[in-house]
C-alpha cells in the first residue's frame, strides 16, 4: 500500500460533502454487509444520508440472521430510484463483477478481490487481504470510531466467514482487525448467526439426500433435481463431509437454466477449485479453492454433451468428472 490507512481514510473523505446522498451497492453477503454497515458509519454526519440497497435476493438463513440481529436496513436495488443519489460507492465488489453494477461513476470502489482496472477517484484494492471487512476496520480505527457492539460483531463474522475461520488466504492484516474487533464483539450474538444456518422448508431437501445418494469409492454425490433455492446444495455438501470415509462431497441440481455444482473436499486431495474448473468451465463460470468449489454451467451448453432429462445419465456423467479411474467398474453403491 502506497500511503498508510490515515491517509487513505483522508482521501475517502475528501470524496464527500454535507450535501451528497450516498448510495452503497453490493452483492449481499456478510462481508459485503459488514464492510456497507462500516462505510455508513464512516460517512455519519459528513453527508446527508447514506442507503445500502443489494443487488442480490437475499435467501440464506445466515445472512438473513445477520441482516435481523445486527438491524441492518438494506434496499433492494430494484426498489431504488438512482436519481435520488449523486455519489456511488461499492464495496466487496467491483464495477464488471455484475451487470447491476454497470452504469454508474463511483465515487468510491474497496475491494480485496483482484483489481479489474476499473477507475474510480478513489480506489482501495488488495487481493492479498482475506476479506474487505478487514480494510473497513483499519478505516474505522484510523478515522478514531469506536465500532459499536453490532457493527463489530458484523465485522467479526464477515471476517471469520471470508477468511474460513482463516483457513483460507489471510495475511496479518485480517488477524490484527480480527483480535481489534473481539474487545467490542457480542459473542453470543456472532455465534446465534453463524449457528442459524437452515430452515424449515430445507427438511424435504435433506430428506432427499440422506434417501437418495450414491457414494462412490470415497465419494459422495446428490443430485437435487431441480432447485427453490441453490443455497441449499452448499448446506447439505457440507453436512456430507461430516460423515467418517468420506473425502468428497458433490450435490448438484437445476436452477434458473443452470446446472449447479457444489464440491468440498478434505484438502488433503486434489486441488476441488482447479478440478472442477476444468471440468467445467467451458459450460459457465467453475473455480473455488482446494477444499470447495462451485459450478455454474449453463444448461443450453451442457446439453450438447449430456441428456439433462435423463437424472441416471446426469449422475452417471458427474461421477466420471471425479472419479480418477472413468471405467464402469467403479464401486458405486446406492445407500438406500
Amino acid at each position: 500500500m502506497s500511503s498508510t490507512t490515515t491517509e487513505k481514510i483522508r482521501q475517502f473523505y475528501e470524496q464527500f460533502t454535507g450535501s451528497d446522498h450516498v448510495l452503497i451497492l453490493i452483492n449481499a453477503d456478510p462481508d459485503s454487509i459488514a464492510s456497507a454497515m462500516a462505510v455508513k458509519r464512516i460517512l455519519w454526519r459528513r453527508v446527508t444520508n447514506v442507503t445500502i440497497s443489494n443487488i442480490n435476493s437475499i435467501t440464506r438463513p445466515d445472512n438473513m440472521a445477520m441482516i435481523r440481529l445486527l438491524d441492518v436496513t438494506l434496499i433492494h436495488f430494484s426498489k431504488v430510484d438512482t436519481h435520488h443519489y449523486n455519489k456511488f460507492v461499492i464495496v466487496d465488489s467491483q464495477p464488471d463483477h455484475n451487470e447491476a453494477f454497470a452504469g454508474f461513476s463511483y465515487a468510491a470502489i474497496i475491494d480485496h478481490h483482484s483489481d479489474s482496472g476499473i477507475p474510480a477517484p478513489f480506489k482501495d484494492i488488495r487481493p492479498e487481504y482475506g476479506a474487505t471487512a478487514s480494510m473497513l476496520t483499519e478505516y474505522l480505527r484510523a478515522a478514531k470510531i469506536k465500532p459499536n457492539s453490532r457493527l463489530a460483531t458484523g465485522l467479526f463474522y464477515a471476517i471469520k466467514t471470508d477468511t474460513a475461520n482463516f483457513e483460507r488466504k489471510a495475511v496479518n492484516e485480517d488477524m490484527r482487525a480480527f483480535q481489534y474487533l473481539f474487545k467490542h464483539v457480542n459473542i453470543h450474538m456472532a455465534r446465534k448467526i453463524e449457528q442459524v444456518d437452515l430452515r424449515l422448508d430445507f427438511m424435504e431437501d435433506f430428506k432427499k439426500a440422506i434417501n437418495d445418494h450414491v457414494i462412490s469409492r470415497n465419494k459422495i454425490f446428490v443430485n437435487m433435481g431441480t432447485l427453490k433455492n441453490a443455497d441449499i446444495c452448499v448446506l447439505i455438501a457440507d453436512f456430507f463431509m461430516r460423515f467418517n470415509l468420506i473425502a468428497w462431497s458433490i450435490v448438484f441440481g437445476i436452477h434458473e437454466g443452470k446446472l449447479i455444482v457444489v464440491v468440498r473436499n478434505d484438502g488433503t486431495r486434489k486441488d476441488a477449485g482447479k478440478l472442477i474448473s476444468s471440468k467445467f468451465g467451458e459450460f459457465g463460470s467453475a473455480g473455488g479453492h482446494r477444499s470447495m468449489a462451485r459450478a455454474e454451467a449453463q444448461l443450453t451448453l451442457m446439453a450438447k454433451k449430456i441428456d439433462l432429462n435423463d437424472p441416471e445419465k446426469l449422475l452417471t456423467w458427474i461421477i466420471r468428472q471425479f472419479e480418477n479411474n472413468q471405467s464402469k467398474n467403479a464401486n458405486k453403491s446406492r445407500q438406500e
